[in-house]
């Protein structure tokens, strides 16, 4: 997990860089927040034309309980790195990568228990409904 963040990281730096050089060549001079705005904007409207049929879809076909593991996954990963970037910011703990994938192993595994209680659930109720 560890090497993909490491490499996601380094992908990110090259597109930055290639960003930055393309910037330069054709002399528009855009600044580092400005071209933030501009490609954080568009990378955004992209993904929403690329979620949403997705999202429609498993709507309309009752996955609801999919978009909602999808979506809280998504903030438990952006505050794991949150917590340890103010960790490291502020000098109250070590920011450290194993922190943050303990704290995500800890959400899958209590998501875990809660989909098997669910799935039981589900059964008890299918069971008593068909008699």
């Amino acid at each position: 997990m560890e090497k993909l963040l490491y490499f996601i990281v380094s992908v990110i730096a090259e597109i930055h860089n290639y960003i930055m050089t393309l910037n330069d060549s054709v002399e528009t001079s855009f600044t580092d927040k400005e071209l933030h705005f501009i490609v954080i904007g568009l990378l955004g409207i992209i993904l929403v034309f690329v979620i949403y049929p997705v999202f429609k879809w498993l709507a309309d076909t009752g996955h609801t309980m999919v978009i909602t593991w999808i979506y809280v996954f998504t903030v438990i990963i952006v505050l794991t790195f949150a917590i340890e970037i103010g960790q490291g910011v502020t000098g109250t703990g070590n920011m450290e990568f194993a922190d943050i994938a303990a704290g995500v192993l800890g959400f899958l595994a209590a998501f875990l228990v809660f989909a098997v209680i669910r799935g039981i659930y589900h059964l008890v109720v299918k069971w008593f409904s068909n008699r």
